[in-house]
């Protein structure tokens, strides 16, 4: 819903207090003054800055009270009421002086007198920092970010020659790229463009998104030239993933891909899956740190979850690539104890975000220990998949050696070690190694321990759960234990002998 039909449904309403949560002032200005025109309501607007502008004001030197006196800017409102027409009085900014107790208490009388004098005050700001004598007494608004119409809009009012907007799925892409931009910041990605390649291209809307994670300091975006070729095996995964991503045309809107949980042994290829798989589906890859959300103030960690959603939905489409979830997580049960509550609050957050969001975001969760992860985070509708990424066998070992023999330029007719326990990580390390030494693959590899021998307690409980629960992400189907151990089949497990 646009803001003008938000502001135009409360004003008929009555609700004399409301706050507009926006990052784009100038435009929300531009929206709520046409909305005024439009309806002959009257309109007054305050900032530090310029001070006061009453109607009919030109914007020179006609403001009425002095600029750095919000408390009489308030008290102004009294003379602007003429109790027949709705007069609108925007206080921009204004989140900056609701720690005063008289701005506070003017604004309680304004909003309480505001029905009979048809007076509204309405708070312009880009956070929602409501005291709490103000939060029964105001509404709040979304400015939304511009939709793909929006953007396509300010494309062509950009790229005015011709041959400078792309069209068809070329256009698609640099609008999928802009998703998740304020109008001021698509504007200038676009010019950006334009100057330097004298077109637009995704690629400078890329550089610009990448800029706004990395000043957000909660998610980063990941532009590689990783790709399925340079990753041996995982046939299965890979093919579930690129039919699950694939583009729609239709009435199948809400039809949307969730997301898998990969489980595996370290080095088995879990997160250069996810950074190859943004770039198989023309996805950009947002990587979140959970340890970037956790703050040192009361509700500060709960709001930079919020933050980061709201960040991933608005990037839509993506991948958003969530590595080692289970040590994020594992403070979840006993966050009551710990910090409070703090980390179970997180994860409620995250599991709601997971079952409930309607963005088309792609979720990549990875983990190596599944004993440490809540039960509810697997259940269904979280995820599409839950994948098991065991030790490569012999065909996807052949590729994994080719592959990192090219890779570092290393002849292939030399002899390769015993690699009956590696994983693709080692082989490539192997291979980095007898590059870097220049020393045969054979002597490179005493250098090397693999994780199946330093870790095979954990290797062999993680396969005993993961047999006959998990998709294989080899072959197509459910992952069985090569040891023949795992959990009973349910539909062998013995009746007890009283069940009669």
């Amino acid at each position: 819903m646009t803001l003008t039909k938000q502001l135009a449904e409360n004003v008929r309403a009555c609700f004399t207090g409301i706050w507009i949560r926006s990052c784009e002032h100038e435009d929300a200005l531009l929206e709520i003054a046409r909305l005024c025109r439009s309806e002959q309501w009257r309109l007054a607007t305050w900032d530090i800055d310029a001070g006061l502008r009453l109607p009919g004001d030109a914007g020179d030197d006609t403001s009425k009270t002095p600029a750095a006196d919000p408390l009489a800017a308030v008290r102004a409102l009294d003379a602007l009421a003429d109790y027949t027409t709705p007069t609108l009085l925007v206080l921009v900014n204004f989140h900056r002086f609701l720690n005063s107790a008289e701005v506070v208490q003017a604004i309680v009388r304004q909003i309480t007198q505001g029905k009979n004098s048809r007076t509204y005050v309405v708070v312009l700001s880009p956070v929602v920092q409501i005291p709490a004598e103000l939060e029964k007494l105001i509404v709040c608004i979304e400015h939304e970010m511009p939709d793909r119409d929006q953007i396509e809009e300010i494309a062509r009012g950009v790229a005015t020659e011709e041959d400078e907007l792309p069209d068809g799925l070329e256009l698609g892409r640099v609008l999928d790229a802009a998703s998740g931009l304020t109008r001021y910041e698509a504007e200038g990605a676009f010019s950006l463009s334009l100057v330097r390649y004298g077109r637009i291209e995704p690629s400078s809307i890329w550089e610009l998104k990448s800029q706004m994670l990395t000043k957000s300091g909660l998610l980063s975006l990941h532009r590689g030239s990783e790709s399925f070729a340079d990753l041996g095996g995982l046939d299965a995964l890979k093919a579930f993933c690129l039919r699950a991503l694939r583009p729609r045309v239709g009435g199948t809107q809400t039809l949307r891909a969730r997301g898998i949980l990969l489980l595996g042994v370290p080095g088995t290829g879990k997160s250069a899956f996810c950074k190859a798989l943004g770039n198989e589906t023309g996805r950009p890859t947002l990587t979140l740190d959970v340890g970037a959300l956790m703050g040192s103030l009361v509700g500060q960690t709960e709001e930079r979850t919020r933050r980061a959603l709201r960040i991933v939905d608005a990037m839509q489409p993506a991948v958003l690539f969530i590595d080692e979830v289970e040590k994020a997580l594992s403070g979840a049960a006993g966050s009551g104890q710990s910090d409070s509550g703090v980390s179970a609050r997180m994860f409620g957050a995250l599991l709601s975000w997971l079952n409930d969001h309607d963005s088309d975001v792609f979720v990549v969760c990875t983990a190596n220990d599944v004993s440490k992860l809540p039960p509810e985070f697997c259940r269904a509708e979280r995820f599409d998949g839950l994948f098991f990424l065991d030790l490569p066998g012999k065909k996807q070992k052949r590729a994994i050696w080719q592959m990192y023999l090219d890779l570092f330029g290393i002849e292939s007719e030399q002899d390769l070690p015993d690699d009956r326990s590696w994983t693709g990580a080692e082989i490539r390390a192997c291979c980095r190694l007898a590059a870097l030494l220049d020393v045969p693959l054979v002597q490179a590899a005493q250098n090397i321990v693999p994780v199946a021998i330093t870790a095979s307690e954990s290797g062999n409980k993680l396969r005993n759960w993961a047999s006959g629960r998990c998709l294989s992400a080899d072959t197509t189907g459910i992952y069985t234990n090569p040891d023949g151990t795992g959990p009973i089949p349910r539909t062998k497990i013995p009746r007890h002998p009283s069940a009669n």
